[in-house]
């Protein structure tokens, strides 16, 4: 109820998403980025989407500790990531969240991502901007990013482009854009670019923030920025029927004895995969 009387008030932001390799510095770069974003007169809400929180009942809180020029900023909101179970449920509320915090007035928010998973995937379905934060020097530098997450990033920066690190990250950045030119042309017509920053050193920020406002500017003008928009919330419609239906069948106090038995029977072969989820389906259809 609450949701629906705040969708006429939503929309009205920039929604970014971030992810990046661990030890990248994302929470000094979250920093950095958001305290550009607010002395520019911005209003910024940090969400994260985290889950790996289930599992390891921990939360991004600790970010929120290592964030402390933008936790008392009064221009930004820090919301400590839910821990509630499936990465589906984790994915929705956080999408409700924005759309409490665009009526709030937020015209900026951030998504991160915690840990490196599907969770890009999902925070690649309900973001404008999605910006990949990558490191020089830690090896071969094309290793341990899945060319997924490389395909869906709108901008990468190199983070931590500083003191011994400055000709690696150079080096980097050429890597990087030869890597992006195997991608297929993106249908908003933007091409993304590579940059190098240091959010320790705030250099480069303004060149991050710049990129964005291109973008913003370009699918604005070409209906990019709407036509994604309206994809994603029909996107999040099916996904939110899903989930209830996922939920509504494995908490079935009927189903739940049965799934049991025959995950034994598959297991003992005497009964296959695909014939087991018939007789599963075919007796929810009988008794809900």
């Amino acid at each position: 109820e609450i949701i629906k009387q705040c969708l006429p008030h939503s929309g009205n932001s920039i929604r970014i998403g971030i992810t990046g390799v661990p030890g990248v510095g994302k929470s000094t770069f979250i920093e950095a980025l958001g305290s550009y974003i607010t002395k520019q007169g911005g209003k910024l809400a940090v969400l994260a989407i985290d889950p790996s929180s289930e599992r390891s009942k921990g939360s991004i809180l600790g970010d929120k500790t290592r964030m402390e020029d933008l936790s008392g900023d009064k221009n930004a909101y820090i919301r400590p990531s839910p821990s509630a179970g499936s990465l589906g449920g984790v994915a929705r509320k956080t999408r409700e969240t924005i759309v409490l915090c665009e009526a709030a007035g937020f015209n900026h928010i951030f998504i991160e991502t915690v840990g490196v998973g599907q969770s890009e995937t999902a925070v690649h379905s309900m973001t404008d901007f999605f910006l990949l934060l990558m490191l020089a020097g830690a090896g071969d530098e094309l290793q341990g990013i899945k060319r997924g997450i490389m395909e869906m990033a709108d901008l990468i920066a190199i983070n931590k482009a500083d003191g011994n690190n400055l000709e690696k990250a150079q080096l980097a950045k050429i890597q990087y854009k030869n890597a992006l030119h195997l991608f297929p042309k993106k249908d908003s017509d933007w091409v993304p670019g590579v940059l190098t920053c240091s959010a320790a050193e705030k250099n480069g920020i303004d060149s991050v923030w710049s990129e964005i406002e291109k973008y913003r500017k370009l699918t604005n003008e070409n209906g990019w920025f709407a036509t994604k928009r309206n994809e994603q919330a029909i996107y999040w419609m099916h996904e939110t029927i899903q989930e209830h239906l996922k939920r509504n069948f494995y908490g079935n106090q009927e189903i739940k004895p049965m799934i049991e038995e025959l995950e034994q029977k598959v297991l003992g072969q005497s009964v296959s995969s695909f014939a087991a989820a018939g007789i599963l389906l075919e007796i929810y259809q009988r008794i809900k």
